[in-house]
């Protein structure tokens, strides 16, 4: 009886773990997908999110958010460019894959 306690307990945990992995796989692959297929609103990104954008690193993402918290929100994607850090060769680069929110 022991063994076969012992035997059902071990199948339950190594079913545990597989579900897990799965599931863990499975939402960062929508999370992904999510990435890849929207925007990244530089007039409401996280350090994080800004992070996520080629040749943006954890200090221009700063200047980002310090710019639009000091001058307000970016009125058109090309302003991304009065950010010390990002010049039109950057900016060329990130264009595709910003966005300043929907227009009023």
């Amino acid at each position: 009886m022991k063994k076969v306690l012992v035997k059902a307990l071990a199948i339950n945990l190594v079913i545990l773990v597989f579900l897990s992995l799965i599931g863990n796989g499975w939402a960062q692959a929508q999370n992904q997908g999510k990435a890849a297929e929207g925007k990244i609103n530089i007039n409401t990104a996280t350090i994080a999110e800004l992070e996520s954008l080629p040749r943006i690193g954890p200090k221009v993402a700063q200047r980002i958010i310090d710019y639009r918290t000091q001058n307000g929100p970016f009125k058109k994607v090309e302003d991304l460019m009065k950010v010390q850090g990002i010049g039109e060769k950057i900016f060329n680069q990130l264009k595709d894959r910003i966005t300043i929110g929907e227009s009023k």
